[in-house]
């Protein structure tokens, strides 16, 4: 306990992204790209033996850290520790370990394969998340709700409605994330300064073997397409743009858990609240959003990593320096790490959220009388009265009655003041139905309906083989 912990690795991230990022899937990749290299590099007639290979596949995932560590410190360079290690316990392949390579060969395409696969990961948790709250906007999309805008009520939407506004932005960043993954280009073979060089030499000048190995390698590892062109390293813009895009998620759950924290003080919505959870050390009544204030820290978090990779790949010089490398390491992982963390909270709201519809209904009636007026008018005037003269006695009684509330912390009473009125002539067993606040909700529920249709469940048909995720929190 005297040495700092990653409290993502403690608290927050699932064993499966942590994985992803993990020393052991690192250096695994770093000794199966080896191996793939060697295979495809004797395939194309260069002086390698099946009994080199064969070792190297027998010692691929026997790493020896300490000895790596050892090597590291004597070296400066961790590609070159790692190629001593694989080479003292693969000696017969010693010589053909990182043939014509450079590190870049082993460090870029492990950062693309590992930023593949925690997408992947990712859609994951987002398909899950969206199919919750589908389902809830399904469930609610008939329950009025007041509307907000500004904070100040507004006309009434639907809690399901609203929901879908939670969706719309998930969907933006599922296309996003989608078409990244659809684009992704592996690094592939290129050697020191992206020309190829140290390959002409052991090819004797045949750039069609270069190309070949180039494609094959990186089809071997799942990329469809590879960088046509790259200096040492692949661009950097790519770190640039995935963690833009995981910024994205983050800034769509912060907006969610926002609306959450305002609905849980308004006492309409709330998120999960177990048997024994404390909410605080001293006001024992208190039920905290702790699940929603959780997602936010992360969520900032990740979006203020966003700014560090714009930086990283806006300074490279010329074919690449090596002022990105500790900064990947920290911001790649942690920002992969925190998103799946967000997406787990998130899912764990949904599966227990709760929802006040009496509480609701009371917000309702509590503003409705006063958005009913432009109705009272119109009919006031339908049966023949003065429309300056009806809305000066509605605004009158609509003061009084605001007033009240305001002032006195009473009820609203601006229906029963203009019930009592004699000088208005409107029916006054048809206002009461109209004041139903179905009548005020518009096309929310229908809006509601095809959104999810033809927006969402195409997208959660596509990948139903990804839902059905458990969503319990670490701590």
């Amino acid at each position: 306990m005297n040495s700092y912990k990653n409290p993502l690795e403690e608290r927050y991230s699932s064993e499966e992204m942590l994985y992803n990022f993990s020393p052991n899937n690192k250096f695994r990749n770093w000794r199966k790209l080896w191996i793939s290299l060697a295979e495809i590099e004797k395939d194309l007639g260069l002086d390698i033996s099946e009994e080199q290979i064969a070792q190297l596949k027998e010692n691929a995932e026997d790493i020896d850290y300490v000895k790596a560590a050892e090597y590291e410190k004597r070296f400066r360079h961790d590609v070159m520790a790692h190629v001593h290690t694989y080479g003292d316990a693969a000696p017969l392949a010693k010589g053909i370990i990182h043939l014509g390579a450079t590190s870049a060969f082993v460090g870029d395409n492990t950062d693309l394969i590992q930023m593949r696969d925690g997408l992947l990961l990712i859609r994951k948790q987002l398909v899950n998340v969206m199919k919750n709250l589908a389902d809830f906007a399904l469930q609610y999309k008939d329950l009025p709700t007041l509307g907000f805008t500004h904070y100040q009520p507004a006309q009434l939407t639907t809690v399901g409605k609203r929901a879908t506004l939670w969706l719309q932005s998930l969907v933006l960043d599922f296309e996003e994330l989608e078409f990244f993954i659809e684009t992704l280009r592996f690094r592939g073979v290129k050697g020191t300064t992206g020309t190829a060089a140290s390959f002409l030499e052991l090819f004797d000048g045949d750039y069609t073997k270069v190309k070949h190995l180039d494609k094959e390698l990186s089809k071997r590892f799942g990329f469809d397409k590879v960088f046509g062109v790259s200096g040492q390293t692949y661009d950097r813009k790519i770190d640039a743009k995935v963690v833009a895009l995981l910024s994205n998620i983050a800034q769509s759950a912060h907006k969610f858990t926002n609306d959450l924290r305002l609905l849980q003080n308004l006492k309409e919505i709330e998120e999960p609240f177990e048997k024994n959870q404390i909410g605080s050390s001293a006001m024992a009544y208190k039920r905290n959003p702790m699940r929603s204030e959780r997602i936010g820290a992360l969520a900032k978090f990740v979006m203020s990593l966003s700014t560090s990779s714009a930086m990283v790949a806006s300074t490279q010089w010329f074919e690449r320096t090596l002022d990105d490398s500790a900064n990947k390491r920290l911001t790649i992982p942690q920002a992969f790490l925190s998103i799946d963390a967000i997406l787990m909270i998130w899912n764990n709201i949904m599966n227990g959220i709760v929802v006040y519809e009496n509480r609701i209904q009371k917000h309702i009636m509590e503003e409705l009388p006063f958005m009913a007026t432009e109705y009272i008018i119109m009919e006031e005037v339908k049966a023949g009265g003065d429309r300056q003269e009806i809305h000066e006695t509605i605004r009158v009684h609509s003061m009084e009655a605001s007033k009240k509330v305001k002032e006195e912390g009473k009820e609203n009473d601006l229906l029963e003041r203009i019930l009592n009125d004699h000088s208005l002539k409107l029916d006054k067993s048809k206002l009461m139905e109209v004041l139903d606040p179905k009548n005020f909700i518009g096309f929310a529920p229908i809006q509601t309906q095809e959104f999810i249709e033809n927006e969402v469940n195409p997208i959660l048909q596509k990948y139903a083989d990804l839902i059905g995720l458990k969503a319990d929190l670490k701590v």
